[in-house]
């Protein structure tokens, strides 16, 4: 038999029931606002610590590529007056204007960076573009020697003449534009390879880059990787008009600013193609072809007008050179003599409205970027293929060894992802939240394909010799894979401690607090004898190209 409740007892039960559900809501409510509190906090706490030890890798790279900056301009004022100077057959325009007191000094100490092709940078600041050579170099750097020279270095206009002040600003502008550079390699590094002790190595040793006396000298070098390195910062973190100005202007001062196109291409085309992925799935009938027909229109739009906004500083200054010289405004009288007898006897081209205009103004596309380099330096496919050349290409082989290994070490890797493209993902890595970071992460694939575009190119339509400044200032890639090559080879730098702990790569602590990181490079080079072989190679080469390029390039002496 089933015993009857009082209705008076049953009225209490439910109210205890009610009670106690609404407790346990309370309950959970209150569980769930506690648990999101807490994944709020542990969020905040990792951007916090991200945001810290971002800075302080940031300033460790800065400190480091300081002194190396300062110890360069003292190396070369030293090598410099220690080294008499070759008789080169360089360019060498004649001095037009008095000195005045200080130039003599300035010259002392700065002249090393004036040699070679700085001194076509220096020319085109102080006289503009007066031969057809001078076209072969971009107007970006001069434009930035000579904004200096006449606001900052203003001042100083009594005691120093306009180079004078030029190489003044050489080598300020040079070094800050350095640091800028070394930062903007960090930050896309860090988002590029996702792993904060790659990124402070590469940095590191783009530091002391094979290349540094031409991030120097009067060069354009620093200027191009700070704008270059930049911009690809900002497309990676989806600043697609912002990217798109920056690596214009860097346009503006190299002409391989072009090939920086490709990532125009390939970035928003990986953003389309993972959108359109998401469309798939999420929507329906009209909507999701209304979806998709928006993606391509936008990417075909952000594609053009990138191009021709990066595009555009060439083209300007090609149609600039064509006036210049095939419809010309100046006559021979307006320059100055001793500039016009340089002409004369050594066979530059001048524009003069009474002579007739050169062969190739007649061509259907009259490129002078390209006339001066088939013309004046010889530049060709595979015209540099000659045995006197032999050591022209020792010294490219390291540079050229490292982009070598960079690309078949990442096709190793990832068969199946470089022979998509990279453009989507595998069965086997779509359920991985995040990719492996480092060096073999699929967001690299895209820079290896351009370090080894520029290699190639380089190696059979350059002068060889050239293709270590060229990467060296174009692409991250040369530092990355050094960097990964340290940390895999080197035990003095692995995670595991070591028989040698005081040269791992870890964090200084003072009061318990941590602060700026160990830098790697500095604790391995009193322990290079005990170091790996592959460490010895690349600290080796970079180092010893830090070093002789300093003492030959800054007396005139053939370097790369």
């Amino acid at each position: 038999m089933r015993t009857k409740i009082a209705p008076r007892e049953n009225k209490r039960c439910l109210k205890t029931r009610g009670y106690l559900n609404k407790k346990t809501r309370r309950s959970r409510q209150w569980l769930s606002r506690r648990s999101d509190n807490v994944q709020a906090c542990h969020s905040w706490l990792v951007q916090i610590l991200s945001i810290t030890s971002m800075t302080m890798d940031v300033r460790a790279v800065l400190e480091f590529a300081t002194v190396a900056r300062g110890l360069s301009l003292f190396l070369q004022a030293v090598l410099n007056a220690a080294i008499p100077d070759h008789d080169a057959d360089a360019f060498r325009p004649p001095r037009t204007e008095e000195p005045l007191y200080l130039d003599c000094a300035v010259e002392w100490l700065l002249g090393g960076l004036s040699h070679w092709d700085a001194e076509h940078y220096l020319f085109i600041a102080e006289r503009g573009y007066l031969y057809e050579h001078n076209f072969a170099f971009f107007p970006l750097f001069p434009v930035v020697l000579r904004g200096l020279a006449d606001t900052v270095l203003w001042p100083l206009s009594s005691w120093l003449s306009v180079r004078g002040r030029l190489l003044v600003a050489v080598a300020l502008g040079n070094s800050a534009l350095f640091l800028l550079s070394v930062v903007a390699l960090h930050a896309l590094s860090r988002i590029v390879l996702q792993d904060r002790r790659l990124a402070l190595l590469s940095s590191l040793l783009y530091c002391i880059t094979p290349a540094n006396v031409f991030m120097t000298a009067g060069y354009s070098e620093s200027l191009f990787a700070a704008l270059t390195f930049g911009g690809l910062f900002l497309l990676e973190k989806g600043f697609t008009f912002r990217a798109c100005l920056a690596l214009s202007i860097a346009t503006a001062a190299r002409s391989n600013g072009l090939v920086n196109i490709g990532f125009l291409l390939y970035l928003p085309s990986l953003h389309a193609i993972s959108q359109i992925r998401v469309y798939r799935t999420t929507t329906k009938g009209h909507t999701k072809v209304l979806h998709y027909i928006w993606v391509i229109i936008r990417l075909l739009l952000t594609s053009l007008l990138g191009t021709a906004i990066i595009a555009l500083p060439f083209c300007a200054f090609q149609y600039y050179g064509y006036r210049t010289f095939c419809t010309p405004s100046v006559s021979l009288e307006r320059i100055p003599h001793a500039l016009l007898s340089l002409a004369e006897r050594k066979g530059y081209r001048v524009p003069d409205e009474n002579g007739p205009p050169p062969l190739w103004c007649m061509r259907p596309l009259p490129l002078l970027y390209s006339h001066i380099q088939d013309v004046y330096w010889d530049v060709g496919f595979l015209r540099y293929f000659e045995l006197k050349q032999i050591p022209n290409f020792i010294l490219a082989l390291p540079m050229a060894t490292l982009g070598i290994m960079a690309a078949y070490a990442y096709f190793q890797a990832n068969p199946e992802l470089c022979l998509r493209l990279g453009l989507w993902e595998s069965g086997a890595s779509k359920g991985l939240d995040k990719p492996t970071p480092g060096l073999f992460n699929p967001r690299v694939f895209v820079y290896v394909v351009h370090s080894t575009v520029l290699l190639v190119f380089g190696t059979l339509c350059m002068h060889v010799q050239v293709l270590t400044r060229f990467m060296a200032s174009s692409s991250p890639v040369p530092f990355w894979i050094s960097a990964h090559l340290l940390l895999l080879n080197e035990p003095l730098l692995h995670r595991r401690k070591t028989s040698n702990p005081n040269v791992q790569l870890q964090t200084h602590s003072r009061n318990g607090c941590k602060h700026t990181p160990q830098n790697p490079i500095i604790a391995l080079l009193p322990h290079f004898t005990t170091c790996s072989p592959t460490t010895q190679s690349i600290l080796g080469y970079f180092l010893s190209y830090w070093v002789l390029g300093l003492a030959l390039h800054c007396n005139f002496l053939p370097w790369t």
